[in-house]
C-alpha cells in the first residue's frame, strides 16, 4: 500500500465538497438543538407536574436511544407512516433532537445558576414573564453556558459521519463512495481523519479560550 499523489489529488474535491455538507448539518443541527434544548430546559421548570414529568421522560427515552437509530427512524420508517424526508434533513432533525437533550440540561443547570434574588428583583419590577426572560435571566443564564455549548458543537461535528448511513454525503461517506469505486482506501480516509483534525483542534481552542473569558461568571 503506497502513497498515491494522484489519488489525493483526484479524491480531495470530493471531500471537500463533503466537508462543506458535514459543516452545514452540524450548525443546522446544532441551531435545532440549542433552539429546542432550551424550550426542553424552560418546560423542565414548569410548574405542572405532567409537563415537566413528560418533558424529563421524552428526554431520557431520547437520550438513552442511540443516534443511528434514531436517524434511521426518521429517514426509513417514517415514509411508511406517510412522512417523506430528505436524506440532510432528516440528518438535520435527528442530529438537532439527539443533542437538544444534552443541550437542556447544560440551559437547565445554567437557569438555576442565577441567584433566586433576581427572580424576585424582576418580580418587584412587575415584569413580565417574557421580560423576566429576555432582560433578567437569560443575560445571565447564557455566559457560562458558551463553553459546554461549544464542547456540544464539537462532539456533534465528530457524529455527522453517522449520516452516511442515510445516504447523506458528507465527508466520510464521500470518502467512501471513492474507496468502494476505486479500491483505494489509504489515501480517502487518512484525508477524512486529516480534515476532521483540522476543524476540530481549532474549534476546541476556542472553546478553550471561552472556558477561560467566562470563568469569572
Amino acid at each position: 500500500m503506497d502513497w498515491s499523489w494522484i489519488v489525493v489529488a483526484d479524491v480531495l474535491p470530493r471531500l471537500l465538497a463533503g466537508l462543506v455538507v458535514t459543516v452545514q448539518a452540524t450548525f443546522a443541527g446544532a441551531a435545532v438543538a440549542y433552539a429546542l434544548g432550551l424550550m426542553l430546559a424552560i418546560l423542565r421548570r414548569s410548574p405542572s407536574r405532567l409537563v415537566s414529568l413528560t418533558t424529563y421522560w421524552l428526554s431520557e427515552f431520547v437520550r438513552r436511544t442511540p443516534l443511528l437509530v434514531q436517524l434511521y427512524f426518521l429517514f426509513y420508517v417514517l415514509p411508511d407512516l406517510g412522512v417523506y424526508l430528505s436524506p440532510f434533513v432528516a440528518g438535520v432533525i435527528g442530529l438537532g433532537v439527539h443533542f437538544s437533550t444534552y443541550t437542556a440540561e447544560v440551559f437547565r443547570a445554567g437557569i438555576e445558576h442565577v441567584p433566586k434574588g433576581q427572580w424576585e428583583a424582576a418580580r418587584s419590577l412587575n415584569y413580565s414573564p417574557t421580560q423576566t426572560w429576555i432582560n433578567v435571566i437569560l443575560p445571565q443564564s447564557i455566559p457560562p453556558m458558551i463553553p459546554p455549548l461549544a464542547n456540544y458543537l464539537v462532539t456533534m461535528f465528530k457524529e455527522t459521519p453517522l449520516l452516511a448511513a442515510i445516504t447523506v454525503v458528507e465527508l466520510f461517506n464521500a470518502a467512501n463512495i471513492y474507496s468502494n469505486s476505486t479500491y483505494k482506501y489509504l489515501e480517502p480516509m487518512t484525508l477524512v481523519g486529516l480534515l476532521f483534525l483540522i476543524v476540530t483542534i481549532p474549534t476546541v481552542w476556542a472553546t478553550m479560550y471561552l472556558e477561560r473569558r467566562y470563568a469569572r461568571h
